[in-house]
């Protein structure tokens, strides 16, 4: 077996191509776009790219057949905030074989000491945290848009290799069509009507203003957690203008305190409903089959981010951001399910929130570390 850099367009076309030999057999797999891999890889549409390095790889086997891949990286704003230097991988497919598992790591492992490293984070992205991150675990049905889908044979290859997991990310489920607990409504429509509180959904035209007010609040509600950087207002036009096609305006709310903003939830359709048709290509082809699966429309959503300011939490803001959607979301008679994903295992608040709504569990994803000594 050989492993090699990806250079050129040829070996581009592998590593993207690479996943459909992995899941040939596997109905559950949808695949993701090309083009959203490859605006990882590309300076000019990720702003990471900036701040950190990034490359991958291809292996082969002895016939030199793919036989796996994957991408390492390095985000300067997040690498030296452990206590030993750590770097990323991602992107990994590979066949059910442990040699060559390892041989990918141990590629991945090798360039990230050259750079400095000592440790390496995975499955994760060169990008936030909300889409291709997580190794999943549990609950191997199809995957939303974004989220991450492996074989349930690449877990001890990272256990057997070293690594060690950080968190689980939790996904759960709501069905659609069920009213939330008394209590949590109740809970609700008092906050609803409190003096100074105001709450309202996305609009396309405003799109400047609720960038600037999700960061403002974003930035707020995460700042505590372990490794925590701040999210800058650019990444948050180029994924608001990246998800233009697919937004539903009343499925995005803010929740605003006296003119303040305090408190957001981001739901998107899922699109993977729609680009299961279409085989990772956004061609011309790729195109038209988008808009009449997105015209025939989805029956299922997923909760990508939410936050409330730390001033503003324990203030019930979230149960009412949630039965705003619910109000719009039970007369359309479309939507049949929601996943809320991801929470990290450490998120209390947020479990606690999920579990007031009578959610139920849908999916594991693990964040695992390796240290190189």
């Amino acid at each position: 077996m050989k492993v090699v850099e990806v250079k050129d367009k040829a070996a581009r076309r592998q590593f993207l191509a690479l996943p459909s030999l992995i899941y040939q057999h596997d109905p559950n797999w949808i695949r993701p776009l090309d083009n959203d891999i490859e605006a990882v890889f590309d300076p000019q549409k990720n702003n990471f790219h900036e701040f950190g390095i990034i490359t991958r790889w291809l292996l082969t086997d002895d016939n030199g057949a793919p036989a796996g891949r994957i991408a390492a990286f390095i985000n300067k704003k997040k690498a030296y905030n452990n206590p030993q230097p750590t770097g990323g991988i991602g992107f990994f497919e590979v066949i059910n074989d442990e040699n060559a598992a390892f041989m990918l790591f141990n590629t991945a492992k090798e360039w990230l000491q050259q750079n400095g490293m000592q440790a390496m984070d995975g499955v994760i992205n060169f990008g936030e945290n909300d889409t291709f991150w997580g190794l999943l675990i549990e609950g191997f049905t199809p995957p939303s848009y974004g989220m991450n889908y492996h074989p349930p044979y690449y877990k001890k290859f990272f256990d057997d290799y070293g690594f060690v997991t950080q968190y689980e990310q939790i996904s759960h489920l709501l069905d659609a069509h069920k009213p939330f607990p008394e209590r949590f409504t109740k809970i609700a429509n008092w906050v609803k009507d409190k003096p100074g509180y105001v709450f309202k959904h996305f609009s396309s035209k405003m799109i400047e203003q609720f960038a600037s007010d999700f960061m403002e609040v974003y930035n707020d509600a995460w700042q505590n957690f372990e490794n925590f950087v701040p999210i800058n207002r650019n990444t948050i036009l180029e994924t608001f203008n990246k998800m233009k096609p697919l937004i539903d305006d009343q499925l995005i709310w803010f929740a605003y305190v006296n003119d303040e903003p305090a408190a957001f939830l981001l739901i998107m359709p899922d699109a993977n409903q729609i680009f299961k048709h279409l085989n990772g290509k956004l061609d011309l082809l790729g195109k038209l089959k988008f808009l009449y699966y997105r015209w025939k429309g989805v029956n299922r959503m997923r909760a990508v981010v939410m936050g409330t300011k730390k001033k503003f939490q324990k203030h019930g803001l979230e149960s009412v951001l949630f039965i705003k959607v619910k109000e719009y979301v039970l007369p359309l008679n479309r939507y049949n399910e929601l996943e809320l994903s991801w929470v990290g295992d450490f998120n209390e608040q947020m479990l606690s929130l999920q579990h007031a709504m009578e959610a139920k569990l849908g999916k594991k994803h693990a964040t695992m570390r390796y240290l190189f000594a």
